[in-house]
């Protein structure tokens, strides 16, 4: 639709592709609405989207220097197509929902060692032929919805086929003359010792686009409403999930794993025996705690650690309930903690040993599969498209119309917008909370184990009552995130100060941060076993959760959705959609389930899949057994869950749920 125009007449409007404003347009589409779905970006999911390390390079560039478009010179061109009572109200061109974007670089800058067949390019030469290339992939795929999967699809396959551990080689030359003269340690029969190879900035950027790296970081509870409404919708089918296999804690400059389950409180050696008790009674109160009212009422008004204190918890395990399992601040209520602990652990065992799903390749792809559950229903999309202003009835107080970047005047019933599209003489409070976020990329994981293939999620408490508690995932190479050989490290925090000065306290605790690019830690210190930062970056985004129809000065039919939230989970997001939906079509059913690929049936001409784009292989025989499986799953799901415990394979369509290598 990109060089075409677009049909005059649209129920509904929506200008942007987050996951909200996405879920919106599936569910509209679903029910036989008419949408046109538009965002003036070049990529989906906006603050959701996913990058490869080139693709974010470009987007800081791109992002730091967007320019507001002068309305003066396209208001004549607007108002040759107003009727007689009507109004325009203009919209923002500039995205300003993320501030203070500070970028380091630690690996080291020298040139990548290559063989001596291949020459070598130099390090500016080698940034601008990768971001240029990076910029112009960005271009080629956003263009439509279905070229975008192709792309992707591919990907999957080529990084599948790669090898999940990092090749080793053995350089004889790196050791030195007192090395070599030294007797062996060893005996004869021992292998010699694998030296790691060392990953340049080079190393990065030929290797970028292994990586997906997100805006927002956030984890999907295996319980939560983005599950429940991926398993209705059938928009499951699009993408593929791993289990996030521990939750650790940074407790006494030391990081630990946290007990959750039963098996793990009594297997855990930080814990006494008396803390073992305590613990899991108090886990078998939060079950059920609305059966046993007289236990917390005194206490539901007050603070949640005040509430753990009477429960006689130490302080060990207050930190535990309150920052990994409850994952709530310290003014939390009682009330809400109970809740939070509560819902914690009945997202046990549905899919793994935690409660938490990651999408394969990164949370930018949750939106994509709600816009293409739209597109297979009717909705139309267009990047790089967005719209210039509205067109408001003075009588009604309704926009009626909208006129896009060009020219064209489009008609609607509903309009659906980003928050970030608001301009601020439209906002009655201009209030807001912000995220600090920082994104790492590191060399080992924070916490070894046997398999070096496990998500965690790590909790650090505040370093002091002033300071929020900091929320970290670390993703590693079999999330398709990262390249072999490296993690990928979120930290989310409520913003004081600026992303970097909220966070770079706790990134020193956790990481080596070297003090010239490619330093390497002395041995035998405490900085040696800490993982090594290679790249960070440090920015803030705009909460705006807080907000509601009434922060805002717009028509009725005008319906805001806020940008991503500070908690873990998505539930937020998904609940804003409906929300909207229902204010939209109050008489219509939210996101009901999409048959199944090849029971659509196309003016007459036999079942097919959903149509270029979206179909990722041909239809087979096993393809069709497999959808009847999920679909057979979907309505067993509603048995007793703790016969489920101990296998995904039987949960729903997100059955393709990974578990670690390990636990396989």
């Amino acid at each position: 639709m990109a060089s075409e125009e677009l049909p005059s007449q649209f129920d509904v409007v929506i200008l942007g592709t987050g996951l909200t404003e996405s879920v919106i347009a599936a569910a509209c589409s679903r029910v036989g609405q008419s949408v046109l779905h538009l965002d003036r970006r070049t990529y989906y999911a906006g603050n959701w989207a996913s990058f490869t390390f080139n693709g974010l390079l470009s987007w800081i560039e791109d992002y730091k220097n967007q320019e507001e478009v002068n309305t003066t010179e396209s208001e004549q061109a607007w108002r040759s197509l107003m009727e007689e009572g009507e109004d325009v109200l203009p919209l923002s061109s500039v995205d300003s929902s993320i501030s203070n974007i500070e970028v380091y670089c630690y690996a080291s800058e020298e040139e990548e060692k290559v063989e001596e067949t291949q020459p070598s390019a130099t390090s500016s030469d080698a940034v601008s032929e990768e971001t240029n290339e990076a910029s112009t992939e960005a271009q080629d795929t956003a263009i439509t919805d279905g070229s975008t999967e192709t792309v992707k699809t591919q990907n999957a396959e080529d990084e599948m086929s790669e090898p999940i551990q990092e090749q080793h080689e053995i350089s004889d030359a790196s050791q030195s003359q007192e090395e070599k003269e030294q007797p062996p340690i060893s005996s004869p029969a021992d292998p010699p010792a694998e030296v790691k190879k060392k990953i340049t900035y080079q190393t990065l950027l030929k290797e970028g686009r292994r990586f997906n790296i997100d805006l927002v970081s956030k984890l999907m509870y295996s319980r939560g409403a983005l599950v429940d409404l991926l398993i209705k919708s059938n928009v499951s089918r699009y993408a593929e999930f791993k289990n996030i296999g521990r939750i650790l804690t940074c407790r006494n400059e030391k990081v630990e794993q946290v007990p959750c389950s039963r098996a793990d409180v009594f297997a855990s050696k930080q814990l006494t025996v008396v803390e073992k008790r305590m613990l899991m009674k108090f886990l078998t109160f939060c079950l059920d705690f609305e059966q046993h009212p007289e236990e917390y009422q005194d206490h539901s008004e007050k603070p949640f650690r005040d509430f753990l204190k009477t429960k006689k918890l130490t302080e060990n395990l207050q930190d535990f309930v309150l920052h990994s399992i409850a994952i709530v601040p310290q003014e939390t209520l009682t009330d809400v903690g109970l809740k939070a602990t509560q819902h914690f652990l009945r997202c046990l065992g549905r899919y793994g040993n935690t409660p938490f799903l990651f999408p394969l390749y990164g949370l930018g792809e949750i939106p994509q599969c709600f816009c293409r559950m739209c597109a297979v229903f009717g909705g139309i999309y267009c990047l790089r498209h967005s719209v210039q202003c509205l067109v408001v009835d003075k009588a009604s107080d309704k926009v009626k119309a909208v006129i896009d970047t060009r020219g064209q005047r489009i008609s609607c019933s509903h309009f659906v917008l980003e928050d970030s599209y608001i301009r601020d003489e439209q906002r009655r409070s201009t209030a807001h909370g912000q995220i600090s976020r920082a994104v790492l990329i590191t060399d080992r994981s924070v916490l070894t184990s046997e398999s070096d293939q496990q998500i965690s999620l790590v909790t650090v408490p505040p370093l002091d009552s002033t300071s929020p508690a900091v929320r970290m995932v670390e993703l590693c190479s079999s999330s398709m995130t990262c390249m072999p050989g490296t993690y990928l490290v979120h930290l989310n925090c409520s913003s004081l100060n600026s992303a970097q000065e909220d966070l770079s306290p706790v990134v020193s605790r956790l990481f080596h941060v070297p003090s010239v690019p490619g330093e390497e830690p002395s041995e035998d210190t405490e900085e040696s076993i800490k993982p090594s930062v290679l790249w960070v970056m440090y920015f803030n985004m705009r909460d705006t959760s807080d907000l509601d129809d009434s922060s805002y000065s717009l028509p009725s039919n005008v319906h805001v959705c806020t940008g991503p939230d500070s908690s873990l989970g998505s539930d937020y997001s998904i609940k804003l959609a409906e929300s909207v939906f229902h204010q939209i079509l109050p008489d219509e059913e939210f996101c009901p389930p999409a048959p199944n690929p090849e029971d659509i049936i196309y003016d007459g001409e036999g079942p097919q899949a959903e149509g270029a784009g979206f179909d990722q292989t041909n239809n087979t025989e096993a393809d069709k057994n497999q959808a009847e499986e999920e679909s057979a799953a979907v309505e067993t799901d509603s048995s007793d869950p703790a016969e489920k415990i101990d296998s995904v394979a039987q949960e729903t369509p997100l059955e393709s749920a990974q578990t670690p290598p390990s636990e396989e």
